[in-house]
């Protein structure tokens, strides 16, 4: 299985953008170290070109996106400091994605051990994110003649704003959002199905939701392709998450996802999207389970 990745130990950023800790080479990590016996092909991808970026996003945004020409306002917006070491490494992020969908076309299942940047706007940035990876990566894999009608399976904690405001008039783009009803964004863009839920709801009645709306999705919309935020923030311990789940319930989250999506003979791109636990093994363990959880299934 293919696994692409863009991590600070590949793109080194500038000491104001250092953490102690970065959760994608841990997860790098941790998959060399646990799953090194394992048919998997880790890969750096090619960066995502102003044509691809193009299609989901403004002019003008990505011609001061790159030249650092934001306002301050702006860049408070998406809560990261602005260099240019950084856009090149969302470049990378978001063509990791792509890499990951094409790849899930010919092998079923792939995965960015990043992404899920799906508070970008199409002409500004947000809530982390700079530029929109699932939407770019969905029309790439259309321009590229791979996919025609592509979903996107979206079950990090924060709603999708970004993602379904850029495809709100696009028919081959269906968005499914399951998300906290008081949580950021506090305010909602409309999803072609949301689902939002209560602060502290539990696995019970998460996994019950969610099946639903998977099901509801899968049925109303014949995609060709699937891209899936496997979002670690429901995490009870989360500090963003306001939900309930456990490491448990979100691992049966994404075997119930990706089982369901194979069963419907579905190609799924996974992306890792948010997480933000004070003990950042929390965070890696929940985003190694989901790459078990594809690992197990793309063999079965």
């Amino acid at each position: 299985m293919k696994i692409f990745y863009t991590d600070t130990l590949t793109f080194p950023l500038p000491e104001k953008h250092s953490f102690p800790k970065d959760k994608y080479l841990l997860l790098r990590m941790r998959i060399s170290e646990r799953l090194g016996d394992q048919a998997i092909d880790m890969q750096v991808p090619e960066p995502a070109s102003d044509k691809a970026i193009l299609r989901s996003h403004s002019e003008e945004y990505l011609r001061r996106l790159v030249q650092g020409d934001l306002t301050s306002k702006e860049i408070r917006r998406v809560g990261l400091p602005w260099s240019s070491q950084i856009v090149i490494r969302t470049r990378y992020s978001v063509g990791a994605t792509i890499a990951a969908c094409r790849a899930a076309r010919s092998e079923g299942f792939a995965v960015n051990l990043g992404g899920g940047t799906h508070h970008a706007f199409h002409d500004h940035g947000q809530g982390f994110c700079w530029l929109n990876d699932s939407v770019i990566a969905a029309r790439a894999l259309q321009d590229d003649g791979l996919a025609v009608n592509i979903l996107i399976v979206d079950c990090d904690v924060h709603q999708g704003n970004g993602t379904a405001a850029i495809v709100k008039n696009d028919p081959t783009i269906f968005t499914f959002s399951i998300h906290g009803k008081n949580n950021f964004p506090y305010h909602k863009e409309t999803s072609d199905l949301d689902i939002e839920l209560e602060d502290g709801t539990e696995d019970g009645t998460y996994l019950d939701a969610l099946e639903k709306g998977l099901t509801s999705s899968i049925e109303t919309f014949k995609a060709d392709l699937v891209i899936y935020l496997a979002g670690a923030d429901p995490y009870r311990k989360d500090r963003f998450g306001r939900l309930a789940l456990t490491k448990t319930g979100l691992a049966q989250r994404d075997r119930l996802v990706l089982k369901h999506l194979k069963n419907a003979g579905l190609p799924t791109a996974v992306t890792m999207a948010g997480g933000y636990a004070p003990d950042i093994q929390d965070i890696v363990d929940i985003h190694f389970r989901t790459i078990e959880t594809v690992l197990e299934l793309k063999d079965q």
